[in-house]
Parts: C-alpha cells; structure tokens; sequence
C-alpha cells in the first residue's frame, strides 16, 4: 500500500470522515470504495452495441415495397381509406 497526499474540499471530506464514524469504518476505507465504485461506473458505462429487431418473413410484411418512397408510404397509409371511399362511390353508382 501506498501513501499519497490528495486535495480535497473541505465538506467533501467532512461528509466522508462522517460516514466513515457512521459506520465504524476508517476514513481510507471510505475513500477507496467511494474511488473503486467510481471506477467501476465508469467501466459499466460503455455504450451497448444497438440491435434492431430483425423480422423473420411470415405474415403480412412485403419485402417488395421500398419504404424509403414516400408515394408507397403514402399508398400504404391510406389504402383503407381509399377502399371505403371507393366502395361508397360504388354504391351511389347503383
């Protein structure tokens, strides 16, 4: 172990020499778990790699449509709409 000599504002220390009496600990016992849960965060902290659900092929999705085109988007946002009104269309026809 090693000694060293560190800076410290005064309520900080203040604030650690109380928790240390809190708990019956010594002051550089409370330093060093302080110091180690800090570097411990710190390593925890490192982004997660982002992953994307990826969709498995059944059901009602179509791999044919690009939809990075808003026309198909647009088509496809409001293909019910355009049926109801066609459908009601329809019926005055008659």
């Amino acid at each position: 172990m090693r000694r060293t000599t560190v800076r410290i504002d005064d309520q900080l220390l203040a604030d650690a020499k109380a928790l240390a009496a809190q708990q019956h600990r010594s002051l550089n016992s409370v330093i060093e778990d302080a110091l180690r849960q800090l570097l411990r965060g710190a390593e925890a902290h490192e982004p997660e790699p982002v992953t994307f659900p990826v969709y498995g092929g059944s059901g009602p999705a179509r791999p044919d449509l690009n939809l990075n085109d808003p026309r198909v988007l647009k088509e496809l946002m409001y293909a019910e709409e355009d049926a109801f009104y066609r459908r009601q269309a329809g019926d005055e026809a008659r």
